[in-house]
């Protein structure tokens, strides 16, 4: 007997594998689950997580009037973006970039395009981050081993990621490739549409840093130009599926889980109407009487008598846009007015991006042209300065991108939208620290607060200077 039991090596440590859960997980998938993420939560309607769009005055609320109203506390949103940011998008992209540094099989040329990659959209998470609150943890927020990482000045970032975007966009190197097509779910594995992206995504964190410091960013709009998206075939846009699992957030949201109160904003409706905006019926459908009609946010609305957003807005196959055309014309237009060197001038481009956003939306070169004629709307003819002229039209055209557009607000300062009904502040130039960061890394929080004024929503970016 002693000798059959000695006898019986059979390896049965495989039956220690969980199949279901990995212990290694591919670098590619960590980049596309990260990039999924970041869509996801800007895409997102949730009131738990992305409230931009009440905040922008493109949507508001039927009944519960608490986020439309500046209450950001209740329901711990700044917690909820401040985790994603850093545990889900963050978080695995280091670790994919840990992975692809430690292979040493992998093609150098492939290596090199695929950590660039990964670090533009580091660059794009850290750019929110630092846009929404101001100082965060940056040179020590991925040391897991730090549980209390310090706040780094917001500026200091700012710069930094403008250093790492030019190194970025110089490793890029169309000889080679990069992610796959299936992994690549933003370009299907395109560098050539990597670099213009990473172009266009300087020349926007320049432009917002261009008020505190003008000279860094003219250097660097100008360093991007050439290189920056030039037409819509060169979108940066994450491509949902018309099914489960992987539909878009606003699918989820409005048809899966029913969420049927959310309704067109009066600032933004008006606006359509009074300039006759081909747009209008994409964006938003009509009430009962077949008007179209914006809700007053902060306050409770009758559905019947107010717009909702319209279908296309909410496809489960809806795109979600990271960077387009149209925001990179308004960016070369407004570079053009700061007196920057590029390419053709500030007309040309605030029209170029009216019409690519019409053309988009589903409307013709001939509303577009139309559109144009309108001494209300052409460059020549509309109100006020170029902040004015280009900050309205943008507004409109970034509907439906509404973290972007509430950047757009807060740089520009136009249009001048209405306040929400009962608001609990002022208009919110940030979100507050959330809460476990007071409670769990108490001294940091306390010197990053100081730093920047105050944590409240009211106290303004160092970029925000007007």
């Amino acid at each position: 007997m002693l000798v059959s039991l000695t006898a019986c090596k059979k390896n049965i440590t495989s039956l220690n594998i969980d199949t279901k859960r990995p212990s290694e997980v591919p670098a590619a998938t960590l980049f596309s689950f990260a990039t999924k993420s970041y869509s996801d939560v800007i895409t997102s309607a949730s009131v738990n997580t992305n409230v931009f769009r009440f905040t922008t005055s493109q949507w508001a609320m039927v009944t519960y009037q608490d986020e439309a109203q500046y209450d950001f506390g209740t329901r711990n949103i700044p917690q909820a973006w401040w985790t994603t940011m850093y545990r889900e998008v963050l978080q695995n992209l280091a670790e994919s970039s840990n992975i692809i540094k430690a292979n040493t099989t992998l093609n150098a040329g492939i290596k090199s395009n695929q950590l660039a990659i990964i670090d533009i959209m580091q660059v794009l998470a850290f750019s929110t981050l630092v846009n929404t609150f101001g100082n965060v943890p940056y040179s020590e927020a991925l040391d897991q081993k730090n549980l209390f990482p310090k706040y780094d000045d917001a500026k200091t970032i700012s710069l930094d990621l403008l250093k790492r975007l030019n190194a970025d966009i110089a490793q890029l190197n169309t000889a080679s490739t990069g992610f796959s097509a299936s992994e690549d779910l933003v370009f299907q594995g395109s560098i050539s549409k990597w670099i213009k992206f990473g172009n266009s995504l300087r020349m926007q964190q320049a432009l917002i840093l261009a008020d505190a410091d003008n000279a860094i960013a003219k250097t660097a709009v100008e360093a991007s130009d050439a290189g920056a998206i030039s037409s819509d075939v060169d979108n940066a846009a994450f491509k949902y599926l018309a099914g489960a699992p992987n539909q878009n957030p606003l699918y989820v949201d409005i048809v899966t889980g029913g969420r049927g109160d959310y309704v067109a904003a009066k600032d933004l409706v008006d606006k359509l109407l009074a300039l006759a905006d081909p747009r209008l019926p994409q964006y938003f459908g009509t009430n009962a009487n077949g008007a179209y009609v914006g809700g007053i946010v902060g306050q409770v609305n009758t559905i019947s008598a107010v717009s909702k957003p319209g279908p296309k807005v909410y496809a489960p196959d809806a795109q979600t846009l990271l960077m387009d055309y149209v925001e990179t014309e308004f960016n070369r237009a407004e570079a053009a007015e700061r007196g920057y060197a590029v390419s053709g001038n500030a007309e040309t481009h605030y029209n170029n991006a009216i019409t690519a956003s019409i053309l988009y939306w589903g409307g013709t070169a001939a509303d577009a042209s139309a559109y144009l004629a309108n001494p209300l709307v052409s460059y020549k003819t509309a109100s006020g300065t170029w902040r004015e002229k280009i900050g309205v039209q943008k507004w409109i055209a970034l509907y439906n991108r509404p973290f972007n557009c509430w950047t757009e607000l807060r740089r520009l300062d136009f249009p001048k939208i209405t306040a929400p009904v009962g608001a609990k502040s002022g208009f919110p130039n940030r979100l507050s620290y959330p809460s476990n960061e007071q409670q769990l890394n108490g001294s940091n929080y306390s010197q990053a607060s100081g730093a920047i004024g105050g944590d409240v929503v009211t106290t303004k970016l160092f970029w925000d200077k007007f």
